[in-house]
């Protein structure tokens, strides 16, 4: 029997091509092992199954697992001896168990072959980044491992051997992913305590004349680090209860990269519910620290998630008040992603109203894009608040928004976020 095993197809609808079940397969394992003499067990997870399951449901659960599953054949086929197998764990635990079979007198399987395994699925996974998960998650999936052996004892039944087995490498799995927890806390502690944030800037474009009208502070992490992207950064702090530091330090590295922001060019800054709580953004340290910036409260606009602002209105109503009577503007961001935009529209009362990419990809091609889009316009030109498209990949997108009467666009037409001056990213990394 191949260790690929026939993926087997599933007539009920959101249901994935799943694996051989361990449960179904134990006298083949114990004729292998018997003949063998010794095998390694390699027990995989990813942790974000269970919460899919619980947002979107169990079909939502199998498609992933059947991805990952196809995904631990394939490296079966690639990677491992035809005696060994691929198969699919304890109902309930969606893990991945790899069982190689070999002699007992070299243990080059267990140092050297299922390491070698785990490594090249971290790779495919990270290669495949947040398609795995998609559309249920967009992050790249996380992975836990543990390793199990047994060399064949005849006074022990096979099950037995095979049972324990299994539990050593739960005992395993467990102990890395609570060691991998602390490491990963540490790098999030070193990125926050040695402030190892820096900001690159996404230009926004006035449709009409093509010409700059502000860039968006974009936060990054340590260069070549799993830590780099934003999402990953956020994600890890929410974990570690950091959210807020992190926050504060992103908003402080927006402001220090944007010195030399060419005059009457706009900023715009993420910020969250709780940054009324930062003493660096009270009015007086705030006013202190944009005039070291060169800037005013009239080149700022802060961003604020329409998820977030909707999640509490009354504390978004209370920072929009400060800050707006400094001075600065609004911008609602991520409007239509999924969410009750019109809601947030009419409570925040924005300045801008930022369209999410999901409304503007393909709207030359899409009639129903540009109905939605013209709508959007008409009620953002009621209440004053201009609308910047994201996602903006075109010269025909562009094209299309101008004949709407969009004011600005956003996107990788103008090219990708890049630091506004010099930075020693080298000292950061």
């Amino acid at each position: 029997m191949s260790p690929a095993h026939e993926l087997q197809d599933v007539e009920n609808a959101g249901r994935a091509p799943s694996l051989p079940a361990l449960g179904a397969q134990l006298d083949e394992v114990a004729a292998r092992f018997e003949r063998a003499g010794a095998f390694g067990l390699l027990a995989l997870r990813v942790p974000e199954l269970a919460p899919i399951e619980r947002d979107y449901g169990v079909d939502a659960r199998r498609a992933v697992f059947g991805r990952l599953a196809e995904l631990a054949a394939k490296l079966g086929v690639e990677q491992l001896d035809i005696e060994d197998l691929v198969l699919a764990g304890e109902p309930g635990l969606d893990e991945i168990v790899v069982i190689v079979f070999r002699e007992a007198e070299s243990g080059r399987f267990l140092r050297d072959e299922l390491p070698a395994y785990e490594r090249a699925f971290r790779r495919e996974l990270a290669a495949r980044g947040g398609r795995v998960l998609y559309p249920y998650g967009r992050s790249e999936p996380q992975l836990a491992s543990g390793i199990g052996v047994a060399v064949r004892n005849p006074k022990l039944g096979i099950d037995t051997q095979l049972r324990r087995a299994l539990a050593e490498a739960h005992d395993d799995l467990d102990l890395n992913v609570r060691s991998e927890a602390r490491a990963r806390r540490r790098r999030m502690l070193d990125v926050v305590l040695d402030r190892r944030v820096t900001s690159v800037y996404e230009p926004i474009v006035a449709v009409e004349s093509k010409t700059v009208f502000g860039y968006e502070a974009l936060a990054r992490g340590p260069q070549g680090t799993e830590l780099h992207s934003p999402l990953a950064m956020f994600r890890t702090a929410e974990e570690e209860g950091l959210v807020f530091e992190l926050d504060c330090l992103c908003r402080a590295s927006g402001l220090k990269g944007a010195v030399g922001l060419p005059e009457g060019t706009k900023l715009f800054l993420n910020i969250r519910p709780t940054t009324i709580h930062d003493p660096n953004f009270r009015a007086e340290r705030l006013i202190r620290t944009l005039d070291e910036c060169a800037l005013s409260p009239s080149d700022v606009v802060f961003e604020v998630s329409e998820q977030e602002s909707i999640a509490n209105f009354e504390a978004f109503k209370e920072i929009r008040d400060y800050y707006r009577d400094l001075g600065f503007q609004f911008a609602l961001d991520d409007t239509g992603a999924g969410y009750a935009g019109l809601e947030a529209l009419v409570e925040i009362s924005p300045e801008f109203v930022k369209v999410d990419r999901s409304f503007v990809s393909g709207i030359d091609q899409d009639p129903t894009r540009r109905t939605l889009l013209a709508a959007l316009q008409d009620v953002c030109s009621g209440s004053n608040a201009r609308i910047i498209a994201e996602g903006l990949d075109t010269l025909e997108e562009l094209e299309t928004l101008g004949e709407l009467g969009i004011a600005f666009g956003q996107g990788w037409l103008f090219g990708k976020p890049t630091p506004l001056r010099a930075t020693d990213d080298a000292t950061r990394s």
